[in-house]
């Protein structure tokens, strides 16, 4: 099997090797940890969202027009308790402290010069070559983080209204999805969406674990609040299911990407490929309803798991819209295929990167940093044009099989591409760094 040398990511504070003779102690491990040995009556905030069957277009159906929700979700409940823990001094490193600046050009690559993320720490092996693994409960796990760092629980209202409880028990029986911090972050605001904690489910998504990371998206009701999510193999680091997300007030590059149409479905779920990117990927909109959106993308995504293909994918603009890549960066480098200087540069691009946010670990990549060098590294994400079309047509395959009935899609792959980028409204005007001919960097901290 393939396995390659790498130094695992912190997210938690309690993330490292440990005897699990702790855990069985009578009373608890000691550390208020979300195990079986110290969660029985511990009570944490709850917000129980909406879970409409909204219009992809942010238009609720008929009926179910939406209220105002008793907390602000993005600013006074996720970054407001999120600065809570920072100053607390919860995290490893001050992320809003790190260099950031856009990369002149006409992509706007976003490079943040992050030397927390360098860790000093014994390597360990990471199995590449195998997409799905079993859970490992003797290895780090979402449940051995403290609760202090967990933000709240977010799951499905009850009785159809938006609530928000202080202090709310833990429902062990029905082990509730929660909101933790990343304490190595990359950014403002970054967070981990872990469904069904207690279920301890291993780094494969499901339609209801994809469905909950959608209505977060929607939730937040913010373009530059986004969720990412990695497969191992395509640089998951701990395996125990989890998305990724936090808040950058820019575009990302690959949101203003280019595309073209590739096909329609009868949900009105909409698939088209990227143009004049590194990184080949499918990009889905639309829907007769959120959860048309969501079943197809991550039918997409189990899909990829089944035939053992690595991917990342990014929730952007809301929950409207969602970037699919398969990947092989992983395999490249256990084969030994990848550039050296490439690997000097100890950069793993998973989502945020493939997104055009690079993470650099040295000042010397971060003051080198060009749009030719972001170019060169996300190139060796991408699959080749043959082998990208070969699991493209996996990926119909399978949408097709699952469609219930209701038709296969209606090919339309002759269509123009797209007549504007895809970006945000006031893109130009906040940012007209990221027009290309910019000279100088914007500087964002």
């Amino acid at each position: 099997m393939l396995r390659i040398k790498r130094v695992p990511t912190v997210v938690s504070n309690y993330q490292k090797d440990e005897s699990e003779e702790a855990a069985r102690r009578e009373g608890g491990c000691g550390r208020n940890c979300l195990n079986k040995c110290c969660i029985q009556g511990a009570k944490l905030p709850l917000y129980a969202f909406k879970p409409l069957n909204k219009i992809v277009g942010d238009k609720a159906l008929p009926g179910h027009e939406s209220s105002q929700p008793p907390v602000a979700f993005l600013d006074s409940l996720l970054l407001g308790e999120w600065e809570d823990r920072m100053q607390k001094g919860l995290f490893r490193y001050d992320v809003t402290a790190c260099e950031t600046k856009v990369i002149p050009g006409g992509y706007g690559f976003i490079a943040q010069l992050n030397e927390g993320r360098h860790l000093k720490k014994r390597p360990t092996e990471f199995r590449v070559d195998k997409v799905l693994q079993p859970f490992d409960g003797s290895k780090f796990n979402f449940t051995k983080v403290g609760q202090e760092e967990v933000l709240f629980q977010f799951e499905p209202s009850e009785d159809g209204e938006v609530q928000f409880i202080p202090n709310a028990p833990i429902d062990v029986e029905n082990s509730p999805s929660v909101v933790a911090i990343n304490v190595s972050p990359i950014e403002y605001g970054h967070v981990l969406l872990i469904p069904r904690i207690l279920e301890c489910l291993p780094q494969r998504i499901d339609r209801d674990s994809f469905l909950l990371a959608l209505y977060m998206a929607a939730e937040a009701e913010s373009p530059y609040f986004r969720l990412g999510y990695n497969s191992l193999g395509a640089f998951a680091t701990i395996n125990h299911l989890h998305f990724q997300a936090y808040y950058l007030a820019v575009p990302f590059p690959i949101e203003k990407a280019p595309t073209k149409k590739i096909t329609t479905l009868d949900g009105g779920v909409k698939i088209s490929k990227l143009l004049n990117y590194p990184v080949r990927g499918l990009i889905f909109e639309g829907g007769n309803s959120i959860e048309d959106l969501s079943n197809t993308v991550s039918d997409a995504c189990i899909c990829l798991q089944d035939n053992n293909i690595p991917y990342n994918v990014l929730i952007a603009d809301c929950g409207r819209r969602i970037f699919l890549f398969p990947q092989c960066y992983a395999e490249k480098q256990a084969l030994g295929e990848v550039n050296a200087e490439l690997l000097d540069t100890q950069v793993n691009p998973a989502v945020w990167e493939i997104s055009g946010h690079m993470v650099l670990k040295r000042k010397k990549d971060y003051e080198e940093a060009s749009e030719e060098n972001a170019w060169r590294l996300l190139a060796e994400v991408s699959l080749s044009e043959e082998r990208f079309q070969e699991v493209s047509a996996l990926i119909f395959e399978a949408i097709a099989s699952v469609d219930n009935g209701n038709g296969n899609a209606t090919q339309s792959s002759l269509e123009e591409p797209d007549a504007k980028p895809k970006s945000h409204e006031e893109v130009d005007a906040i940012h007209p760094a990221m027009v290309a001919g910019t000279k100088e960097c914007l500087v964002l901290h």
